[in-house]
């Protein structure tokens, strides 16, 4: 397991480089760390009164559920990432959080991340950026299931998600793992699990990107990226735009 900051940290000073003051006051905001194990729910739609969470170690997608038990995946979470922290100013989750794999997690209280804001304003403004880039991935999920193909919109996602592993140094420009089945990107990219399975080989009978036994291997990166035309300035900070 990682160590409670190690992932949020990380991430957090690709947009302010914080100081160590300020990485002590993080790690002050985060109450006890929980394992939930594959599977298990962490917040569910219509809760009110939770905690936030950020996640340490492991995966989790955030989804809702339509009437007739349709599933529609938002996102997936990755070490770093925070889960719920809108439904947590607002009160009332307006989606559910479950665990991919077993994860670890660390408490916030509201009154705590305050306290941690009010004195040190630098970590709430990195805070904001990281999700304020969420933000934009959703903008990006949405034109994708919208607008781009099929084969496209797996493109552009499996891009995504190695950007995104790799600001938190996981994988590299060749692949990286990832736990996820193909009922759970059916899931995300509005496509069935049949239409799914076709695209993969699609793109694998391209020699473009292989996903077999738990990792994406991008095989010509350059040309995936030209299909998919991904654009990493929604994801991708140069350095820290803030520095101490």
């Amino acid at each position: 397991m990682v160590s409670s900051t190690a992932a949020v940290s990380k991430r957090l000073k690709n947009y302010i480089d914080l100081t160590e003051q300020e990485l002590d006051t993080l790690s002050g905001m985060i109450g006890p760390s929980r394992m939930i194990s594959a599977g298990g729910e962490i917040v569910h739609e219509g809760q009110s009164g939770h905690r936030a969470f950020i996640l340490q170690d492991g995966w989790v997608m955030s989804y809702k559920l339509l009437p007739e038990g349709a599933r529609q995946i938002i996102d997936f979470q990755v070490p770093g990432d925070f889960l719920g922290l809108r439904s947590l100013l607002l009160r009332t989750s307006d989606h559910s959080f479950e665990a991919v794999t077993d994860v670890l997690v660390g408490e916030v209280k509201a009154q705590d991340m305050l306290s941690a804001f009010s004195s040190a304003p630098r970590l709430a403004m990195s805070i904001l950026w990281s999700v304020s880039c969420d933000e934009a991935m959703v903008v990006e999920h949405l034109v994708n299931i919208g607008r781009r193909s099929a084969i496209e919109r797996t493109a552009h996602f499996l891009l995504e998600l190695g950007a995104r592993l790799r600001s938190i140094g996981v994988g590299d420009a060749q692949g990286y793992p990832c736990p996820l089945s193909q009922y759970q990107l059916a899931d995300t990219l509005g496509l069935s699990a049949i239409h799914i399975n076709r695209v993969l080989r699609q793109l694998r009978e391209q020699n473009l990107v292989t996903f077999q036994k738990g990792i994406v291997q991008f095989n010509d990166l350059k040309k995936l990226t030209e299909l998919a035309e991904f654009e990493m300035g929604y994801l991708d900070q140069v350095g820290p735009v803030l520095v101490s």
